[in-house]
């Protein structure tokens, strides 16, 4: 199955920008659908593509994978800084559906991630919810944003300002605003000796009692990539069922 590593113009960033993209099999036909694949924190566009088995395990499936580049940006339009949210929603998704043969439809559209790219993904989901089918996190940061003492450092309130809480970077206050009946699917996961566990646990009671449904696990495993390349695959199932390939 192919795979190529695009470089292009990114309006929002205002630089070159770069994802690497795994496309089917060409006697598979189109229209396909995608899945948007974030890294975390201290990666980039490459990370999924050499720590896990991504490529083995969409092998046979009309699906297209992006795994865009995210910086250090959180996937947020920075107080202070790059604005990655539009990088993400605007030049990744528009130069994608513009060069490649996907459908553009919410049914066909699907996101995840790790760790800081969890959060983005669960962010984009819920900010954009016509947008996705289904988002999965793993190891998801969900509580930046929410919680001030976690983005009380210089690079934290540079990108997410001074007084996150309750504004549209804060996925809780995002639920919030949310009717259930318009949130994507959504499935959430983390290791039970990881340290961002309690606040996926939080998470998931929050969104229990706004009555918008949701799947969460915890299994064995911390912050690392055997925990994300085996977890990945239930995701992809996940996926799979929502866009119906």
């Amino acid at each position: 199955m192919p795979l190529c590593t695009v470089q292009f113009s990114s309006e929002s960033l205002q630089k070159a920008a770069a994802m690497s993209i795994i496309l089917p099999d060409p006697s598979i036909k189109g229209p396909y659908a995608v899945l948007y694949q974030l890294h975390g924190l201290s990666d980039d566009y490459s990370g999924w593509m050499r720590r896990t088995s991504i490529e083995r395990y969409v092998m046979d499936l009309p699906l297209v994978v992006v795994m865009p580049d995210g910086g250090r940006g959180w996937y947020i339009d920075a107080a202070e800084g790059d604005a990655y949210e539009s990088h993400i929603m605007k030049d990744t998704v528009g130069f994608v559906e513009k060069f490649f043969p996907v459908s553009k439809k919410r049914e066909a559209r699907a996101i995840g991630g790790l760790s800081m790219g969890g959060y983005g993904a669960m962010k984009l989901a819920l900010e954009f919810a016509g947008s996705f089918a289904s988002v999965a996190a793993h190891s998801g940061a969900l509580a930046h944003g929410h919680d001030p003492d976690l983005t009380s450092g210089p690079e934290f309130k540079r990108i997410f300002g001074e007084k996150p809480t309750g504004g549209t970077n804060d996925i809780f206050a995002l639920a919030e605003k949310l009717k259930p009946s318009q949130a994507p699917a959504i499935r959430f996961d983390c290791g039970a000796s990881d340290g961002l566990v309690t606040a996926n646990r939080r998470f998931h009671r929050h969104l229990a009692r706004l009555g918008i449904k949701h799947t969460y696990r915890e299994y064995p495993g911390a912050h690392n990539w055997i925990y994300w390349d085996e977890h990945f695959q239930k995701a992809l199932r996940f996926h799979r069922r929502n866009l119906g390939i």
